[in-house]
């Protein structure tokens, strides 16, 4: 059975490219356009990679993060966070809310999937 992985992000074009890569490597993928969306799905099913955009709107990557870090069921699930945002000060937030990893847009198909096999094999 392939890994799970959801990606959280309010731009449908990004999600279409991460989920065209991530299924073409076998993996498979699950959507949600927003934090909350995300929050529900990764509560609801079980992923071994949660894959999240930082600003959305109605939850952010970091809310979406810290919620899914104090629930017992996401509290060891890798995420990364997939993001315009490239300050380290963003960076350290994300490490301080329990972020796994860091990839800044536009992405390297490539380097996507080279992070995914290193975190979740």
């Amino acid at each position: 059975m392939p890994k799970k992985i959801l990606t959280v992000d309010d731009s449908p074009s990004i999600r279409q490219m991460v989920v065209f890569t991530l299924k073409s490597a076998g993996y498979g993928v699950a959507e949600a356009g927003d934090g909350e969306a995300g929050v529900a799905k990764a509560m609801a099913e079980k992923f071994d990679l949660i894959l999240t955009d930082q600003n959305m709107p109605k939850m952010d990557g970091l809310t979406l993060i810290r919620t899914l870090r104090a629930s017992q069921q996401c509290q060891n699930i890798p995420i990364l966070i997939l993001t315009t945002e490239a300050g380290e000060t963003m960076k350290a937030q994300g490490r301080e809310a329990g972020a796994t990893g860091w990839l800044v847009k536009p992405f390297d198909p490539a380097k996507l999937l080279m992070v995914v096999k290193k975190v979740i094999g």
